[in-house]
């Protein structure tokens, strides 16, 4: 992916068997059950905040997905990919353009450091970009949550130093 003042992100060995679906009411239940016991709430919001946030968008006519990511009949994953809202702690690059927030992304913790989250946040951002038009992405990271800024800027986003609350903005601008 092209990007501007950003490093291209890393390219990962395809895992072709991760299959992304919408998430909604009725697979609800395989959000919850992803095992993410060990990342503190205030690092990444729970399931039922992203179904509620999943539900405004849907019922304000945002663009965007919340997908559920599995392997063969097991969710190993959940992450949004939407319309941002501006907020005013956004970072002056975003302001008066229109742009995507990436939120509420986890990996269930058996899953993690294979290269499927870098794979599955690259596919949930490509299939929107797909449906709805590319435009830049942000998110925000919790201080104290190193490895996930890691993980963020070998995938082309990069810190701003702007803060929401305990959040640090991470960009990545096309």
């Amino acid at each position: 992916m092209k990007t501007i003042t950003t490093k291209q992100p890393t390219q990962s060995v395809p895992h072709t068997n991760i299959i992304l679906e919408q998430l909604t009411h009725e697979n609800y239940k395989h959000a919850c059950e992803i095992n993410r016991d060990d990342i503190p709430k205030e690092w990444v919001d729970t399931a039922a905040t992203i179904m509620d946030t999943n539900d405004y968008g849907l019922e304000n006519n945002l663009i965007g997905h919340t997908y559920l990511a599995r392997i063969d009949d097991r969710y190993i994953g959940l992450i949004m990919v939407g319309e941002a809202l501006p907020w005013d702690t956004d970072p002056i690059e975003m302001k008066g353009i229109p742009f995507y927030r990436l939120m509420g992304f986890v990996v269930d913790k058996e899953y993690r450091n294979r290269g499927l989250g870098g794979e599955i946040m690259e596919k949930a951002i490509e299939q929107v970009y797909q449906e709805f038009g590319r435009r830049s992405l942000a998110l925000g990271v919790h201080k104290d949550n190193t490895q996930a800024g890691r993980f963020y800027e070998r995938h082309g986003f990069r810190k701003t130093g702007v803060f929401e609350g305990d959040d640090e903005y991470y960009l990545r601008l096309i």
